[in-house]
Formats: C-alpha cells, structure tokens, sequence
C-alpha cells in the first residue's frame, strides 16, 4: 500500500471522527451548555490518556516545569473548544467547518508575531485569501450577524493560539505531558465554568454513548492526523482534510435537513487555496 493510501485511510478516520464529534456535540446542546459538554469530555479523555501512558510506561517523562506554558496553551484550547460547540448548536455545520480552516492561517499570523517566525509574502498572500474566505462565508451584515458565526471564526483564533503553545512545548515536553495537561486542566476549567452557578447538569445514560463520543472522536481525530503526516507530506494530507466540508455538508442536509450553501463552499475552497499556497511553497523551499 502506497502512502497516500495509507493516509488518505488516517484522514478519513480523522474526518469520521470530526463528524461524529460535531453530530455528538449539537445533539448534547439540547440538554447541556457547552462548559458541561467540555467537563465531561475532560474527564473521559483523562481517563483514557491515563490509561494509556501508565501502559506506555511514559508517565515518569511528565514534569512540572512547563507548567505556566501548559496553563496557557490550555485556556486558549479550552475558549476555542468551547467556542466551537456552541457554533455547531448554532449554525449549519458546514459554516463551522469552513471557518475552522482559517486556523492555519492565523497560525501563520501568530507564530510571527508569538515565536519570532519570518511573514513572508506568500504568508501575507495566504493570510488575506483566508480572510476574503472568511467573508464569503460568512457575508457579515453587521445588524444582524449570527452570534454562532462570530464564535465560530473566534474559534479558529483560539486554536491557532493552540497550535502556536503547542509548538513552544514541544521544544521541551513530549505527547505524553501535552496529552496529561491538557485533559486534566481543561477538567478542572470545565468543572469551574460548568459549577458557577451551583447547577451542573448530570448525563443520563442515553447521553453517557454521546459524551463519549465526543471524548474518544476528539482524541482520535488528532492522532490520526498526526499518523497522516508521519507517513505523508503536508502537501498531500491538506487536500485529504478539505473532504471534511462537503461530508459534513451532506451528513447536515440527511439529518437536519440544513440547505448547502455554495458561498459556503467557494469561501472555504479560496481559504483551502490560502492554506495550501502556503504549504506547497513551504515544502518546495526545504527540498
């Protein structure tokens, strides 16, 4: 088997799992807010990540000295997460999709202006494709703007901020740290935003399958992604990623009867085309 076989295979399990996870989480808003949808997430995705590196035997390489760099890359996780499942609750799903692809173009932006990178034209060039994308897609109407189509571009931000963390530590900590962090403080987040008001709603167990859903699909999908690069380049996975737009378009209209939008999908395809400027000149300029 070739390797862009062998990764399309990793991204359609990527794909699978973002799907589910966006169907799990707009099911889950009907009788949860989204800090109760993060809290319970947190703590099967602890869970499973404990569970996994004591089996690893990779818990002795996690340290404490990266903390404050934990701590920050898990609040800008946390909003965007949260961000995110309130734009699927809130406008058709294959908006949110389209919006999440800025991501790698604020990553862009922000590692310029965070970690030191050099803005290069074609940088700049991607950069402002991603924002005409951005308002094809969303055709911003500053009367009547959609409160879910503002979190769902604010979620982008918020993860490329991720991303810029992430990297910073993975200087020094290894996946087994980021994983460990990552769960335990968004449970804690999760545990504080859910409680404020000293109501916490409890799953029944019709909704124990979904939140766990949404724990296992969230984990996966990352590690498949991440199993697509090993195997092939960026240049090859990036286009794999961009199905996620018309599946979850199609998945909408069968079971919520939502209407495909072809701005939708123009817009997203001119933040594809940012997107993968970038990384095609990238990879020619390391050959």
């Amino acid at each position: 088997m070739n390797q862009t076989i062998q990764a399309a295979l990793w991204m359609l399990g990527a794909i699978s799992s973002f799907t589910a996870m966006a169907i799990a989480g707009r099911e889950l808003g009907a009788g949860f807010d989204t800090f109760e949808i993060m809290l319970y997430r947190s703590a099967i995705g602890l869970l499973i990540v404990l569970v996994l590196i004591y089996a690893t035997g990779t818990f002795r390489q996690v340290g404490i000295s990266a903390w404050r760099t934990h701590l920050i890359r898990n609040v800008f996780h946390f909003s965007g997460q949260n961000l995110w499942f309130y734009a699927v609750t809130m406008i058709p799903l294959a908006q949110v999709f389209a919006l999440e692809f800025t991501t790698p173009l604020w990553v862009i932006l922000l590692s310029a202006l965070l970690l030191g990178e050099r803005l290069t034209l074609i940088r700049v060039i991607a950069a402002l494709m991603g924002f005409i994308g951005i308002l094809i897609v969303a055709r911003p109407d500053i009367g009547s703007l959609h409160p879910g189509t503002l979190a769902a571009a604010s979620c982008a931000v918020f993860f490329a901020l991720t991303y810029v963390f992430t990297k910073r530590l993975t200087r020094t900590e290894n996946i087994a740290a980021i994983m460990l962090y990552m769960s335990g403080l968004q449970l804690i987040f999760g545990l504080i935003s859910a409680g404020y008001d000293g109501n916490i709603a409890l799953p029944s167990a019709i909704d124990m399958p979904l939140l766990g859903l949404v724990a296992c699909c969230g984990l996966l999908a990352h590690f498949c992604i991440t199993k697509a690069l090993t195997i092939a380049p960026a240049t090859v996975v990036a286009p794999l990623d961009f199905v996620r737009l018309p599946i979850i378009a199609v998945a909408a209209m069968l079971i919520y009867n939502e209407a495909i939008d072809v701005w939708v999908f123009v817009g997203a395809m001119i933040i594809f085309m940012g997107n993968y400027l970038n990384i095609w000149f990238e990879t020619r300029k390391r050959a």
